[in-house]
């Protein structure tokens, strides 16, 4: 079977952060891709707790666990809330325990 393709397709920069991103690279002896790649390896290392909190928050949502709720997301399953669903789901400060 063939390999998934695992490359992330992005939008251009735009002008000045192609740019940032060139003199960065260069700076930092690597080409583009793998600096860019870096740079975002980072921030969503920096974003770790937070986007661990925000899966937490639509699992409780939901009433399924967190574990649930991130295979969901991963697998494609995940599903929107419309409005008007939720009525009874919503969270409360206090319901973290």
């Amino acid at each position: 079977m063939p390999r998934k393709d695992e490359r992330l397709a992005i939008p251009g920069l735009g002008e000045y952060y192609n740019d940032v991103l060139t003199v960065d690279a260069w700076v930092n002896g690597r080409t583009k891709v793998v600096q860019a790649q870096s740079l975002l390896c980072a921030k969503l290392q920096e974003r770790d707790k937070l986007i661990k909190e925000r899966v937490e928050y639509l699992a409780k949502k939901r009433g399924i666990t967190f574990d649930q709720m991130w295979e969901q997301i991963l697998n494609g399953t995940a599903q929107k809330i419309a409005p008007g669903e939720s009525e009874g789901l919503e969270y409360k400060p206090g319901d973290e325990g």
